[in-house]
């Protein structure tokens, strides 16, 4: 229970600063572009690259605490940055097919799925 708690909240301040980057982007730079989604996108695997090998190599915390950043505060940021750490560890593995094929299927699947999604609420709607 004490993970759950700890994702939940780190979800609602990786959330939070997503919201506060997407209203920052808006009033800085317009609507005619998602600058706010790309800053997430890219400024979160940034910092997920430096909060994965600093957990791993040096932090010492618990499995609460690896979550709460990780699955949490960085997962409610932006997911992209965790599709982006699951591409490079199976780089890092050796398993280059597998990267390759995981971030092609990814983004075309999920693109996919959102229009069909898209199509079937359509379909739908009066």
């Amino acid at each position: 229970m004490l993970n759950l708690l700890m994702v939940c909240t780190g979800g609602a301040i990786g959330a939070g600063a997503r919201y506060l980057v997407n209203v920052a982007a808006l009033h800085w730079m317009g609507p005619g572009y998602p600058w706010g989604t790309l800053t997430v996108n890219v400024v979160g695997s940034f910092l997920m690259g430096l909060a994965a090998h600093w957990i791993v190599t040096q932090s010492g915390l618990s499995v609460a605490g690896r979550l709460f950043i990780m699955t949490g505060i960085f997962g409610g940021f932006t997911t992209f940055s965790a599709y982006a750490l699951d591409v490079v560890m199976l780089a890092e593995r050796g398993a280059w097919w597998s990267a390759v094929g995981y971030a092609m299927v990814s983004v075309i699947g999920a693109i996919s799925a959102l229009l069909l999604g898209m199509a079937l609420a359509r379909s739908l709607s009066p």
